[in-house]
């Protein structure tokens, strides 16, 4: 092509029909070792094509099958259907409890999200050992925010997409009540006490456990 040739008109290259779309979204999630967000599925689709609305046909073609399309925050990912977790137990390794400081802490962030430290402390009525967020963040579920526009500018922690597809959640939004935690005992189910968050967060403190990486989980 010279310089006096004009530029190639798009027009003359349209996207692909919008079941080949749907197609190359599949091939892009069922090879990605992680989660994809639509932005990033659409930097690797063709110019003109619309990664949303091949999402959203991808996701209601898997209804019902045994691997559906979960969306965790902004990100996608093809997931064993819920009710067939339990064909899965023999390829569980390893299963490990957080630690009650661990857990509280989580379910402070998880529910109050954007928090500060000082905030988690208030709320668990107990000192937050540093040992035990660090941890959190290793762990890939917890991660640091924006800062507080307040004196010191605190930062704030909010949960991960990673928490979030771990526990199968599209959004913070979906998470459980208080009593369905108690029930599946994530949470203490002692009488409510005094305080901000009565009953919910009192007893253990991160200083008796010392907050070292060791102590995020209990031994089975």
């Amino acid at each position: 092509m010279s310089r006096d040739d004009p530029a190639p008109d798009p027009q003359r290259f349209p996207p692909p029909p919008p079941a080949e779309q749907e197609r190359m979204v599949e091939a892009i999630l069922f090879a990605a070792a992680e989660p994809m967000s639509a932005r990033e599925i659409a930097a690797r689709l063709p110019a003109g094509c619309d990664a949303a609305e091949a999402l959203r046909a991808l996701r209601a073609r898997y209804e019902g099958r045994g691997v559906q399309l979960a969306r965790a925050g902004d990100a996608w990912a093809f997931r064993t259907a819920a009710d067939l977790g339990f064909l899965m137990q023999e390829s569980v390794v390893e299963s490990r409890r957080l630690s009650r400081a661990a857990t509280e802490t989580l379910a402070i962030i998880a529910y109050h999200q954007p928090v500060t430290r000082a905030e988690i402390e208030e709320i668990r009525g107990v000192a937050v050992s540093r040992g035990t967020l660090d941890q959190l963040i290793e762990l890939g579920w917890v991660r640091i925010g924006r800062r507080r526009q307040t004196p010191g500018r605190p930062v704030t922690f909010v949960v991960t997409e990673v928490f979030l597809d771990h526990f199968g959640l599209e959004s913070a939004r979906d998470l459980p009540g208080l009593a369905e935690l108690r029930a599946a005992g994530l949470l203490d189910s002692r009488p409510p006490g005094e305080g901000l968050a009565p009953g919910l967060f009192d007893g253990e403190t991160d200083e008796e456990t010392g907050g070292q990486a060791e102590d995020l989980f209990e031994s089975e």
